[in-house]
């Protein structure tokens, strides 16, 4: 039986000589990896199709064996060129991926997490890499988890509790017009390092995006 969805690709590395394993993050079933077979060939159908960062719609087959499922078309709906031009850019939509794969698990639907790492790799691929959006994905997803930033007793300051609140309700664009001081940026993040170790029980945070400035 044949499934459809769209997605964006987040991985992609060789499988065979001629096949490729892609892997996804989708609107309708979560992360999945699906095979390319004959996608390295130069007159594959794949050809254009499979890169970084595209968002796309995918037909693909379940595998009754593994969780690795044969990918049968893809129709690219917005590569995102202009990101893949800017490592930093790229650097940082690869941390919040990586952000992500740590917090969920293959295969369960995950749409609000789904838009929100669309909405981010499209503010890429039109504006650089900053800090603070950094530091808003990160609140963003967060609060998708069920860790909001206002929770009792974090002993952060009037001025760092206002900035996470701005952070989880203004949109990409908007984060452009906040002001907040070096000292406050400082604490939001040194929280946000805290609350993945100790709460999102991440060990220690993934750390390739930029730093945060003000």
């Amino acid at each position: 039986m044949l499934e459809r969805t769209d997605g964006l690709i987040v991985r992609v590395r060789p499988l065979t000589e001629t096949s490729l394993i892609v892997h996804w993050v989708t609107r309708a079933h979560g992360r999945l990896a699906t095979v390319a077979k004959g996608a390295r060939r130069p007159k594959s159908a794949f050809q254009g199709r499979l890169d970084l960062f595209f968002w796309a719609e995918l037909v693909w087959q379940r595998s009754r064996r593994s969780e690795l499922h044969l990918l049968r078309e893809v129709t690219v709906l917005d590569a995102h060129a202009d990101l893949r031009t800017d490592w930093e850019r790229v650097r940082l939509a690869g941390y919040a991926v990586q952000l992500l794969e740590a917090s969920t698990e293959t295969e369960t639907p995950i749409p609000a997490l789904f838009e929100l790492l669309l909405g981010l790799v499209r503010h890429l691929n039109t504006h650089p890499a900053q800090g603070r959006v950094r530091l808003a994905y990160e609140v963003k997803l967060l609060a998708l988890l069920g860790w909001p930033p206002e929770v009792p007793g974090q002993g952060l300051s009037d001025a760092a509790r206002a900035l996470l609140r701005e952070l989880a309700r203004r949109d990409w664009e908007a984060l452009g017009e906040l002001n907040p001081t070096p000292q406050t940026v400082r604490e939001v993040d040194a929280w946000l390092r805290r609350l993945w170790r100790d709460q999102a029980g991440m060990g220690r945070r993934l750390h390739e995006g930029p730093d945060a400035e003000p």
